[in-house]
């Protein structure tokens, strides 16, 4: 599994016009899952993200993790891709969507998120926190 964590100040994602998740300050998190990807990576990735200390403390170091924020998750089988190859990503390192939904469905719900919808064309809109950008792997 492979996660993009975004500090964001808030983040929104929308499928076909309509918002189907929105939230203030937290993290937004793009996901990836990969054909190994099993439970227990799942909830290993989600526990890292919940416990990772990059919000700023009151001496305004990046100290606090997400405690009572927001987090919005959106799927992204994109974050597989290897273009280390000509200029055609390859996808192939990507879970099928029996296998990528139910780890998505459950990361989402071990962090109490809010997500896009899995499989759609969504529209993702944030605005970045620092920035503070991490990519996360297991």
């Amino acid at each position: 599994m492979r996660a993009v964590v975004q500090r964001v100040s808030r983040a929104a994602v929308r499928v076909d016009g309509a918002t189907v998740g929105a939230i203030g300050p937290g993290l937004l998190v793009l996901l990836g899952v990969g054909h190994g990807d099993d439970e227990e990576r799942c909830d290993w990735l989600a526990d890292k993200v919940r416990a990772l200390r990059i919000f700023p403390d009151a001496q305004g170091r990046m100290n606090e993790p997400l405690g009572d924020r927001a987090v919005l998750v959106v799927s992204q089988f994109t974050l597989l891709g290897d273009a280390r190859k000509g200029t055609r990503p390859s996808f192939v390192a990507a879970a099928p969507p029996e296998l990528a939904e139910p780890l998505y469905a459950r990361f989402c719900e071990r962090l109490g998120a809010q997500g896009g919808v899995f499989g759609a064309h969504m529209e993702v809109e944030l605005v970045n926190d620092g920035p503070v950008t991490l990519v996360v792997d297991r």
